[in-house]
């Protein structure tokens, strides 16, 4: 293993720096990074998948690139200790790579999970900084001097004895198993969601599931790391569970909700659902909202609860398909009998009109001022919308009524004017 560097020993590696073996020692380390970049492209080929953490946008800021060449430099560094007196290039470039492994997961891993917060691009500066300074001390022999100074820093909680140094390194490694808890959740929920069809919403609840038990169990692993005994926290646990149980009985139930939903399917991702007053498409499940998006772009994030609690219209539970109106109105005198097929393969020749179960026409009313029809016809795309199929609708009518030179009727009036009355 590679250790931190005393003053001695960082005199003696700046004075082998200037051998002649050190290019040497330079030729073989370009050769590692040369032959990680072949073998991560021959691996990828030629473009790299969307989102991979392994590969990343271009071939050296994935994770795969860095780790091979960390292990390479590393079994170089090895081989050529054995032959020479030591390796001074490799001593230099072994925790460089090991913190550009670092850097790599935690961001690849960060911006994989959430792509759109931006406290990531804070975390990720932060993350490279401690990396690199980390780097600095090891090489520089400073940081045996500071491990020292910290662990003199002590303190008692409870019946424990903690110090900075351990709180640090507990800190660092709770956030790397975190880090890696993501990924291997990620990983598995891009799996559990490839493809799409009627188990998507089955995927989507075992996707959260794998989430919530992998990152409940890296947090209790993080809490080890740190130095927190957890059968200490079971009786203040117990503790903080009644009164979380009052206070966040609303959050509990959407929670509960979701994993509901999702597992009687009653509703899923890609219905026509109406919400309290809300219409839409379902775009997403999460495990204590839902969204749906309206026709008209406006997103409602809907508690799991509601989905529960009330009345929800689903329009694509049994089947897709539903029925949409539209009136129009004749003259009194115009021939039924002949207007009526006509009607039927105006409708039918309209895009999105089914022909099965087909259109119906029915005589509605004698209004005042004409014949009043009733006009419903099928569609099976509803998330396409339904005022423009019955714009068209209505379009093609009005053009067979033009055609025909059926008259739309006016409303209209009788006045009668009665004649003045004569005096005597």
């Amino acid at each position: 293993m590679v250790r931190p560097l005393n003053a001695d020993e960082l005199t003696a590696l700046v004075a082998s720096l200037a051998r002649p073996a050190a290019l040497t020692e330079i030729a073989v380390l370009a050769g590692c990074l040369a032959l990680s970049w072949g073998i991560v492209r021959l691996v990828r080929g030629a473009s790299a998948p969307e989102g991979s953490i392994w590969f990343g946008r271009r071939i050296v800021d994935g994770v795969l690139f860095p780790m091979l060449a960390l292990a390479l430099a590393y079994g170089a560094m090895l081989v050529l200790t054995s032959l020479i007196a030591r390796a001074a290039v490799f001593k230099l470039a072994v925790p460089i790579l090991m913190s550009l492994v670092v850097i790599r997961l935690s961001v690849r891993v960060l911006s994989a999970t959430f792509p759109s917060a931006r406290a990531v691009r804070i975390v990720e500066r932060s993350i490279s900084w401690l990396a690199w300074i980390a780097v600095v001390l090891w090489v520089s022999g400073v940081l045996p001097v500071v491990l020292d100074a910290m662990d003199d820093v002590r303190w008692k909680v409870g019946a424990s004895h903690m110090s900075l140094r351990n709180v640090v390194e507990g800190t660092l490694t709770g956030g790397l198993v975190l880090v890696l808890a993501l990924w291997i959740s990620a990983a598995i929920e891009k799996q559990l969601l490839r493809g799409s069809g009627s188990q998507l919403s089955i995927r989507k609840m075992a996707a959260n599931i794998v989430r919530a038990m992998l990152l409940f169990v890296g947090l209790l692993l993080a809490l080890e790391a740190v130095g927190i005994d957890l059968t200490a926290l079971s009786v203040l646990g117990g503790a903080i569970g009644v009164g979380l149980g009052f206070g966040l009985q609303k959050i509990a139930a959407n929670y509960i909700s979701g994993f509901v939903v999702l597992a009687e399917r009653s509703l899923r991702i890609g219905d026509m659902v109406k919400v309290d007053g809300f219409e839409g498409r379902i775009t997403d499940i999460r495990t204590r909202y839902t969204v749906i998006r309206a026709l008209n772009g406006r997103e409602s994030i809907v508690p799991n609860e509601m989905l529960i609690t009330q009345r929800v219209e689903n329009a694509s539970l049994a089947d897709s398909k539903i029925v949409v109106t539209t009136n129009l109105q004749i003259a009194y005198g115009t021939d039924l009998d002949a207007l009526v097929p006509k009607l039927r393969d105006t409708l039918l020749a309209v895009p999105r009109v089914l022909a099965d179960p087909g259109p119906g026409i029915q005589l509605a009313q004698f209004a005042p001022d004409g014949i009043q029809l009733t006009i419903a016809f099928w569609i099976g795309d509803p998330e396409n919308g339904e005022g423009n199929v019955r714009s068209d609708v209505n379009f093609a009518l009005l053009a067979l009524l033009n055609r025909e030179g059926i008259e739309i009727p006016y409303p209209q009036r009788v006045l009668r004017r009665q004649p003045p009355r004569t005096a005597g």
